[in-house]
């Protein structure tokens, strides 16, 4: 191995995590594992995981759950395409594929909700392949030790990160070397703090010479954030029941319930159509952050004798909120102030 390699895998085995997901070569565990992990961090996925493979601890066990139940357990995880393309992939293997898990990077390319870095990961953790996986902690590392001034996120710098990951990749033990990558970049090349006075790559480290750590990787584009105004409204019977809708159209939620919604395209607009109507209970303003959205969400409340419905709602008792697969951002809004509206 060359002196790269065997730095790095000899840093891993004395400093590693015990992750659930490194105790196996199961690949419906990897997978299951590295979906979640898409855009969460492992102090929050870890806990889903766990739920994950107590309920669906085979891929048939995921594939024949109905969709809500999936949705369910994931609530508060966000990005909720990622818990429908893990059901739409376990329901492909079970029953398109007999439950045959794909066995290299070629076929597991093609799932649905994979991409190069997640088929190459159960690749080499399951298969031992000689896939180099390139996430955020890698491009940190590799522009680092090797001073790359190139944007991680433009079309080149992805080409020129993977390349020289694939050279740098040890073949003989690929899923340790992969493993122990990541887990330097997480635990000690850090963004904002590197610990480069007792890095083992600090002489062969070409950012710490030129003095460049900082400014490393460089990243090009600035996402465009669009701001959402949302007005939901709880309105409660007689019989002391509210409604819920689903969210049906392609855009954020699919599939999960919310409560009623008004959305304004600023929030003077907001502001005015919440001062023009009398309700019971207005909440405080709840900002919610995605990756491209910042959506600012009021909740008001208002008593009536009857709900009359719109197509698609329908009525329930408070305590039936669980049943459904709601967005964290609503999750939050019932943990504060629940016991105040329907005490």
């Amino acid at each position: 191995m060359s002196e790269f390699q065997t730095t790095i895998i000899s840093w891993y085995h004395q400093n590693k995590r015990n992750l659930p997901w490194r105790d196996t070569t199961n690949p419906y565990f990897i997978w299951l594992s590295e979906i979640i992990l898409q855009q969460t961090r492992i102090e929050q996925g870890t806990s889903y995981y766990l739920k994950f493979i107590n309920r669906f601890p085979t891929i048939k066990d995921l594939a024949q759950a109905n969709e809500q139940e999936v949705l369910n357990l994931w609530q508060g995880l966000g990005y909720y395409s990622r818990a429908r393309n893990l059901h739409t992939t376990a329901k492909y293997i079970y029953f398109d594929l007999k439950g045959e898990f794909p066995k290299n990077f070629a076929a597991l390319i093609l799932l649905k909700g994979v991409g190069v870095y997640t088929a190459s990961a159960i690749a080499s953790f399951a298969y031992n392949e000689s896939k180099a996986v390139v996430d955020g902690n890698v491009y940190r590392v590799l522009s680092r030790v090797f001073n790359i001034e190139t944007p991680i996120d433009s079309g080149i710098g992805k080409r020129e990160f993977q390349n020289l990951a694939d050279e740098l990749i040890s073949s003989e033990v690929p899923n340790i070397y992969n493993q122990a990558i990541m887990e330097f970049g997480a635990l000690h090349c850090l963004p904002a703090n590197p610990m480069c006075e007792k890095c083992p790559l600090q002489f062969s480290c070409l950012s710490f010479a030129a003095g460049t750590i900082k400014i490393r990787p460089v990243k090009n584009k600035k996402v465009k954030i669009s701001p959402r105004y949302f007005v939901f409204k709880i309105a409660q019977d007689a019989e002391g029941k509210i409604s819920m809708i689903k969210r049906t159209e392609k855009d954020i939620w699919q599939n999960l319930f919310q409560f009623p919604l008004f959305e304004f395209t600023s929030q003077e607009k907001k502001a005015t159509f919440l001062q023009a109507h009398n309700f019971d209970f207005v909440s405080k303003e709840y900002k919610h952050i995605l990756s491209h959205q910042h959506i600012f969400a009021t909740f008001v409340f208002q008593r009536v004798k009857k709900i009359n419905l719109q197509q698609g709602e329908q009525k329930l008792f408070p305590s039936q909120i669980d049943d459904f697969p709601i967005p964290r951002l609503i999750e939050k809004f019932l943990e504060e102030e629940s016991a105040q509206l329907f005490s």
